[in-house]
């Protein structure tokens, strides 16, 4: 076998891997989980995803809302319920973000997962609220490109899951190029958050999966790119996440935790009735 049709095959056996299996392990901190539940309430199926209403608030006519990407259900309805405020749609849709944006690349899924829910209990949802962990950005990425879903978009949360691809397909070495088609439409909401026309939140650990650029890799774009200053801090935050960084301004908002590991990941998804406190 030639030489070049070697190189061939490995590249193109890299360029098919999606993530390098993390060798790391924490035996450290603790990472505590919370207890599954079923709180009570109603529970619609909507074409995506499954609408759930806090028992407290099933006889509202008006509700916000918000849309959870990636991740068990449950958990997006424990932080519904402990809210005492939020309805939920929670919704899964499997592993990888490429598999989240094909779903909503289909333009007016979005609107008619609303208009469902609200012919399905009678009730007038907003303001309207996007939160994902991991790789159900891709979702709200596609959701965000349509103008009329943006405008209507109120507050986004990302835990632990914006990613995107390098220039030329490897990273740094030291800082690397990031390809930014990916994260165009998260800068403007950005940048809307800090001039105070919206909310955003984003949190990230500091995992490096090597195939593709790390929330880490994409925070440091974000920040670069609005001109913003990281500040160091040592702070507990949720479920024992221990916090490293934060920014700051306007209605932008951004946690940088500690840890590399699996179990790290899965900390900052359990934190999302904590973080969508900070929605309010």
């Amino acid at each position: 076998m030639r030489l070049s049709t070697c190189l061939f095959l490995a590249t193109t056996a890299l360029a098919q891997q999606s993530q390098n299996p993390s060798p790391m392990v924490e035996h450290t901190r603790a990472h505590p989980r919370l207890q599954k539940d079923a709180p009570p309430g109603r529970r619609e199926p909507l074409a995506a995803g499954t609408l759930f209403i806090p028992e407290k608030l099933m006889r509202a006519k008006h509700l916000p809302l918000f849309v959870h990407f990636h991740g068990s259900a449950w958990v997006a309805e424990v932080a519904a319920a402990r809210s005492g405020r939020f309805a939920v749609i929670s919704v899964e849709a499997g592993s990888g973000s490429s598999t989240y944006a094909k779903r909503f690349s289909d333009h007016a899924l979005f609107d008619a997962m609303l208009r469902e829910a609200s012919q399905k209990t009678g009730i007038a949802f907003g303001p309207i609220s996007l939160t994902a962990w991991s790789a159900g950005h891709g979702a709200i990425r596609e959701i965000l490109s349509v103008p009329e879903n943006y405008e209507k978009v109120q507050k986004v949360l990302l835990i632990d899951g914006l990613h995107t691809g390098y220039v030329n397909g490897k990273p740094g070495p030291l800082e690397s190029q990031l390809e930014p088609d990916h994260l165009d439409v998260f800068l403007k909401f950005a940048r809307d958050a800090v001039a105070g026309r919206k909310t955003m939140i984003v949190t990230h650990s500091e995992i490096f999966p090597g195939t593709f650029a790390s929330t880490t890799e994409t925070a440091d774009w974000l920040v670069a790119q609005l001109g913003v200053q990281r500040r160091a801090i040592l702070r507990w935050g949720p479920s024992k996440t221990q916090q490293l960084s934060e920014v700051r301004a306007g209605r932008f908002r951004m946690m940088g935790y500690a840890g590399n590991s699996a179990p790290d990941h899965v900390d900052e998804f359990h934190g999302l009735p904590e973080y969508l406190k900070l929605l309010r």
